[in-house]
C-alpha cells in the first residue's frame, strides 16, 4: 500500500470518528421535540378548555332555550333568532346603534394607538433612572386597578355631589351641578379618556422592551454625524419601533368588534345607555338582563365569525404589504 493510500485511509477514519463523536454528543431531535411539546401541553389544555370547549354553547342559538326546562326540554327553532336579527325593525335598529357605538369606540382607540409609542420614546429619553422608574410605575399601576374601582374614583370626582362639582359650586363658577356621568353627551370621548388613563402606561411597556433591542451602534454613528436627541428619536428610535407598532395596529383592526365589557358595564346608566352600549355589553344585557340566552348566543356567534373574517383579511394584507403574516 502506498503512502498516499495510507494517509487517505487515516484521514477517512478520523472524519468518520469525528462524525460519530458529534452524533453521540448531539441529543436526539425526537426527544427534544417531545420535551418541548410537554412544556406547552398545559397551555394547550387551557386554550382548549377556555377557548374551544365553550363553542359547544353555540347550540343554544338553535333552540328557544328555557333554563327551567333545560336544553332537552326547549323547543328547537333552527335559525329563527338569526332571521329575527334581520327581519325585526326594532331589533335591527338596536343592532345598528350598538355597531355604531362599537366601531366608534374601536376607531377612537386605533386613532390614539400611537400615544403609548410616543410615551415610551420620551420616557426612554429621561436620564435619571429613579425618576424614569417612578414615572413608569405610576403610569403602569392604573392597569391593575379594576374597572369597578375606576368607576368609584370617577363617581367620587365627577358625580353631581362629587369633588369637582363641589369645588365649582363653592367657587361660584356654576350654580347647577354638571352631569358628567349622568348624561349621554360625549360618552365616547369620556370612555376613551378613561381607557387611555388606564392603559397608556401598560401599552408602553412593549415599546420600551423593543427600544432596548435597538443596536446601540446606530445611535453612536448618528451622534458622530452630529445628530441631536430629537433627530435620534425621529430617524432611529421611531423607525425601529414601526414594525412592532404595525403588528399591534393590525391586531387592533382585526379586533374591531371586541371592545370588552367591564368598562362600559360599570359606567352604563339610564341616561347614557344608548351611546355606551357596545356589542359585548349588548350581548350580556340581552342574555342576562333580558333573559334571552338564545338570542344572545346568536349575536355572539355572528360577532365571533366576523372577528375571524377580519383577522384573516388583516393577515392577508400584512402578508402582501410586509411579506410576512401575523398568524
Amino acid at each position: 500500500m502506498t503512502t498516499q493510500a495510507v494517509l487517505q485511509e487515516a484521514v477517512t477514519d478520523e472524519v468518520v470518528e469525528s462524525k460519530s463523536h458529534r452524533r453521540a454528543k448531539r441529543p436526539r431531535a425526537g426527544k427534544k421535540s417531545v420535551g418541548m411539546f410537554l412544556c406547552i401541553l398545559p397551555f394547550l389544555a387551557l386554550v382548549f378548555v377556555f377557548s374551544y370547549l365553550p363553542l359547544y354553547g353555540w347550540i343554544f342559538s338553535l333552540y328557544d332555550y328555557q333554563p327551567a326546562l333545560g336544553l332537552s326540554g326547549s323547543d328547537f327553532v333552527g335559525f329563527q333568532w338569526f332571521e329575527m336579527l334581520v327581519r325585526s325593525p326594532t331589533q335591527l335598529a338596536q343592532i345598528t346603534q350598538v355597531l355604531v357605538n362599537t366601531l366608534a369606540m374601536s376607531f377612537l382607540g386605533i386613532l390614539t394607538s400611537f400615544l403609548p409609542i410616543v410615551f415610551a420614546v420620551f420616557l426612554n429619553e429621561v436620564k435619571a433612572p429613579w425618576f424614569r422608574n417612578v414615572v413608569q410605575t405610576l403610569t403602569t399601576l392604573p392597569n391593575f386597578i379594576s374597572w369597578v374601582l375606576v368607576y368609584m374614583i370617577a363617581f367620587s370626582l365627577f358625580s353631581s355631589s362629587g369633588l369637582v362639582n363641589s369645588v365649582l359650586t363653592d367657587s361660584g363658577i356654576i350654580t347647577t351641578p354638571i352631569k358628567f356621568l349622568d348624561s349621554g353627551d360625549h360618552v365616547w370621548l369620556t370612555m376613551l379618556l378613561w381607557s387611555l388613563w388606564k392603559g397608556v402606561g401598560w401599552g408602553a411597556i412593549i415599546y420600551l422592551a423593543a427600544i432596548t433591542g435597538i443596536d446601540p451602534a446606530l445611535y453612536e454613528s448618528a451622534k458622530i454625524d452630529g445628530a441631536g436627541r430629537f433627530q435620534l428619536m425621529r430617524h432611529i428610535t421611531i423607525p425601529q419601533l414601526m414594525p412592532t407598532y404595525v403588528v399591534l395596529l393590525m391586531l387592533s383592526v382585526a379586533n374591531l368588534l371586541n371592545n370588552g365589557m367591564d368598562q362600559y358595564y360599570v359606567f352604563q346608566n339610564a341616561f347614557n345607555m344608548k351611546h355606551i352600549q357596545v356589542l359585548d355589553l349588548y350581548v350580556y344585557n340581552v342574555g342576562m338582563t333580558g333573559n334571552n340566552l338564545s338570542l344572545a348566543t346568536a349575536i355572539g356567534m355572528l360577532k365571533s365569525l366576523i372577528s375571524v373574517i377580519l383577522l384573516v383579511v388583516v393577515n392577508l394584507i400584512a402578508k402582501r404589504a410586509r411579506g410576512t403574516s401575523i398568524i
